[in-house]
């Protein structure tokens, strides 16, 4: 599991040595990680773990969450709510209006900004569960 892990991470045209260096080890050493040949050390698991800043349970295989912080289903649905009153409230006369001399937004201004705001959503949720999280909670990655 660790070096499927590994590999798929990687996959975005670093290279073994690249990853070696970063760790502290050799390529050869990082070879045999991705290959499931040798395992790395406490140390160099966590070093690996967040030089691809990903939690070492996400490594392991204990879990497909990258991060203890990782947005959840609820979390979603929740930043889909949150949304839906957004957008919702753009409609009303009264609401915010961004755009010259009160014209109607159009459906492809909607949909950019309705991606725009989701990430933002998903972002603040993240940020505020990294931050709020109790050290006790947050699994085998460090406190940041």
């Amino acid at each position: 599991m660790l070096g499927d892990r590994l590999k798929k991470l990687r996959g975005d045209g670093r290279t073994q040595e690249d990853v070696a260096k970063a760790v502290g080890v050799s390529r050869a050493a990082y070879s045999h990680f991705e290959n499931n040949r040798n395992e790395p050390d406490n140390d160099t698991l966590k070093k690996l773990a967040q030089y691809y800043d990903v939690s070492i349970d996400y490594l392991l295989g204990r879990t497909d969450k990258r991060h203890y912080y990782s947005l959840t289903e609820k979390d979603q649905k929740s930043i889909d709510e949150e949304l839906e009153r957004i957008i919702n409230g753009l409609d009303d006369k009264s609401g915010v209006n961004f755009f010259k001399n009160d014209a109607e937004i159009s459906d492809h201004d909607r949909e950019l900004l309705v991606a725009s705001l989701r990430s933002s959503l998903a972002l603040a949720h993240e940020m505020a569960k990294k931050s709020f999280t109790p050290k006790k909670y947050r699994g085998s990655e460090s406190g940041d």
